[in-house]
């Protein structure tokens, strides 16, 4: 179907909404708040189309002047100039109501639970592992997102040997989804004396959050195991048996919380990083099956992906699923420059998308 037949089909659905809430009364809530949900959507994607019937105009007002054989050469060259500017102009807007036209991943608008582990490369690993989430935790002050710190187990030198968060906000997982993997980091370790680089490495989880109701695990699917909380190095730092464990029978997911000193604050922590893993599990093997045929992908969302270098010694961060460097490692650990990151990665993520669809 042609871009042209798309943005009719568009106006035509913008034309049915609006009459459909010329009385909101006679819609359930539900209803109501989906239409007005769409409608929002869709009027960005109609604005978009009008801007480009305007521009078209513009191009077809310019061509009539050219063939205008009356028309003198200072005003032909200006047309011709104005032409090829309308034209690139034309090119980006149909780029982008191709975008907007793409169908939307529901999971984009959910909050995460985000979780860090360290991998190979012992204490250097841990110290990696603490330095990405707190550049998580920079990047949603950044977008005013809310980050809830849900479990961390440090190691003995200050690093994490895995750490949670809950992080609330607008269009989280949507931003987020592409962090899912192993980010490796090559720098010189603060112990060593030689002053020789290592390489270790860090996995990242982004698990969109589930619903209450969406995720129903039964009491029978659970075994609980209660136990006494420890700090690093193994040094108790409870005297009650706080700590929670639940395994989950069916699926062999095992979620620990120790961070709270209530059982039943633990338990909840656990039961609700338990239901995302599970709706991740069952979002990634949909994914799975509808991508099967795709030959590349930005990313599977695999933990055993390598997705990221982040080199100390050139102060260089790459991405090697897009294959692209940015000399500002500081400010991507800060935050402030991980969204130039994020957002090549959703774009080459659309145009991957724009080639199966098209």
């Amino acid at each position: 179907m042609s871009l042209q037949n798309n943005i009719d089909k568009i106006f035509q659905r913008e034309e049915t909404i609006e009459k459909l809430l010329v009385n909101p009364s006679e819609l359930k809530p539900l209803e109501l708040a989906e239409l007005s949900k769409e409608l929002s959507d869709i009027k960005h994607i109609t604005e978009l189309a009008k801007n480009k019937y305007l521009l078209d105009k513009e191009l077809s007002d310019l061509s009539e002047l050219l063939d205008d054989k009356e028309t003198d050469n200072e005003i032909r060259s200006i047309a011709v100039n104005e032409i090829n500017a309308l034209k690139e102009k034309v090119t980006n807007l149909e780029k982008n109501i191709q975008f907007s036209l793409l169908p939307k991943d529901k999971d984009d608008v959910r909050n995460v639970i985000i979780e860090v582990r360290a991998g190979t490369g012992g204490d250097e690993a841990g110290l990696f592992a603490a330095d990405l989430f707190a550049m998580y935790d920079k990047l949603s002050i950044k977008h005013k997102w809310k980050f809830e710190v849900m479990e961390v187990s440090e190691t003995s030198v200050g690093g994490y040997k895995e750490a949670q968060a809950n992080i609330i906000g607008k269009d989280v997982f949507g931003r987020l989804k592409f962090e899912s993997g192993v980010h490796r980091v090559q720098r010189v370790p603060e112990t060593e004396t030689s002053g020789r680089i290592h390489t270790s490495a860090a996995t990242v989880a982004v698990l969109p959050e589930a619903e209450d109701l969406e995720i129903i695990i039964e009491d029978k699917d659970l075994r609980i195991d209660v136990f006494r909380s420890s700090g690093p190095g193994g040094q108790s730092v409870n005297t009650t048996d706080s700590a929670v464990r639940i395994t989950h029978l069916p699926s062999g997911i095992v979620v620990s919380q120790q961070d709270e000193k209530s059982q039943h604050k633990n338990r909840a922590k656990a039961m609700k990083i338990l239901q995302s893993r599970l709706y991740e599990a069952g979002r990634q093997k949909q994914q799975d099956e509808r991508s099967s045929s795709r030959k590349g992908q930005v990313g599977s969302g695999d933990r055993s992906e390598r997705i990221r270098t982040y080199n100390f010694p050139q102060g260089r961060v790459t991405d090697h699923r897009i294959n692209l460097t940015l000399h500002k490692l500081d400010k991507v650990l800060q935050g402030e420059a991980l969204d130039e990151l994020i957002d090549a990665l959703i774009v080459e993520d659309r145009m991957l998308k724009l080639e199966i669809n098209g």
